[in-house]
């Protein structure tokens, strides 16, 4: 099939990490049970809210063996751990959503303040969720894979943006260029750079665009979204030089107003084919690099 990647490397990946989790569930479990519940839908369908404080405090203090992972398979803190598993298996998003309610919420530290979130999500979370089978594993899990996709997503990027910058400092270095690769995302009227290369005569702003799947509404916002980069960059007077890295990408790359591009045809997942080719690519613009320094 043209060579592209049918299998589901994401889901496979990200399995992988669910699996990593159970044991967190596992322990979740003995812990309720040591605190007088038989199981998940026993703890949920608690109305004490005095009693449920007292048992979720118990359980933000409490020394777990287990840990979470994220997308990538990295071990969460403590802390996080235990936060991102209630907020879960309520399905809900502990930073997306809740974290921006807990800052508004009064408390004398922040698990205090987790802990009343928890408590007002709980009572609207029981009765829609009233079935044993809803708390147990097979339906976690669910859940968690797609968190963990979310997870996985920003992860991904923030990979590739790193792998960038290394190749860019490593180039630099190679043929002894004095050009800075700043470390943090530049930000010009509303639009992100990801990497910025800072030279004596000039900058260059290095948008970083990853894709895995081809079609849909996505494809088209991708798309407009490389285009905008480029089309800011160069309205404010930057050299812009995107890196588009996508297995099938719809874009016409002769429609983009940049001199120069880095289009790496391949899964982002395949950091093993990525890696040669983006060496490949940059060193093919050592010239273009050169201009700023």
């Amino acid at each position: 099939m043209s060579g592209l990647v049918v299998e589901n490397l994401r889901l496979k990946e990200l399995l992988v990490v669910v699996e990593l989790n159970k044991p967190f569930f596992e322990e979740f479990l003995t812990f309720i049970k040591g605190q007088g519940y038989v199981n998940i839908r026993a703890l949920i369908a608690e109305s004490d809210e005095a009693q449920l404080e007292k048992i979720l405090n118990t359980y933000f203090s409490a020394d777990f063996e287990n840990t979470l992972f994220d997308g990538i398979g990295r071990p969460y803190p403590d802390a996080t751990s235990k936060w991102f598993f209630i907020t879960w298996i309520l399905r809900d998003a502990a930073t997306q959503r809740l974290a921006p309610i807990v800052s508004k919420t009064t408390g004398r530290n922040i698990t205090e303040k987790r802990i009343k979130v928890i408590c007002k999500i709980l009572a609207f979370v029981e009765p829609l969720l009233p079935n044993e089978e809803q708390w147990e594993w097979p339906a976690i899990a669910e859940i968690m894979l797609q968190r963990l996709e979310g997870s996985r997503r920003a992860l991904k990027g923030g990979l590739f943006e790193a792998i960038v910058r290394d190749k860019l400092k490593s180039l630099f270095k190679k043929h002894d260029l004095k050009i800075e690769v700043t470390n943090k995302e530049v930000k010009l009227n509303d639009e992100t750079y990801d990497i910025e290369l800072i030279g004596n005569n000039q900058k260059i702003l290095m948008p970083v665009k990853t894709r895995e799947t081809m079609g849909g509404g996505h494809a088209l916002l991708f798309t407009r979204d490389i285009h905008k980069a480029i089309a800011v960059a160069e309205e404010n007077g930057f050299n812009c030089i995107p890196v588009v890295i996508a297995e099938s990408w719809g874009g016409n790359l002769d429609e983009l107003n940049c001199e120069n591009y880095i289009y790496i045809q391949e899964n982002p997942n395949q950091l093993d084919k990525i890696n040669p080719k983006l060496e490949e690519e940059l060193e093919a613009l050592v010239s273009t690099f050169a201009k700023i320094e």
